[in-house]
């Protein structure tokens, strides 16, 4: 029981290029960001001392900024992911339904 339109669209070749292009970069982005949180995650289990360094004078220590850091950096990787979903995969998703449904 398979319907006509939804076999239209998954043969359709410009769904294929959206899974793909969706594909890697939802990858690239997975894995930029299990680096940068588990790369934070290991300077915590492996250099203290670093993280520990205080900043000037203060009691605030160099693994605060790193970690909000690490949450910003997480932030813009989501910008960047919405962004380009809004953008290049709906339109990509608007001319798919387009054709398929004719």
């Amino acid at each position: 029981m398979s319907d006509p339109v939804v076999d239209k669209i998954q043969s359709h070749p410009k769904y294929l290029e959206l899974r793909s292009k969706r594909n890697s970069f939802g990858v690239l982005l997975t894995i930029l960001m299990l680096v940068v949180y588990y790369g934070y995650i290991a300077l915590i289990a492996f250099n203290k001392p670093f993280l520990a360094q205080p900043i000037g004078a203060g009691v605030t220590s160099l693994g605060i900024p790193i970690g909000l850091g690490v949450i910003i950096f997480t932030i813009v990787i989501t910008g960047l992911y919405v962004r380009r979903a809004n953008g290049e995969y709906d339109a990509l998703t608007k001319e798919i339904l387009k054709d398929a449904t004719k």
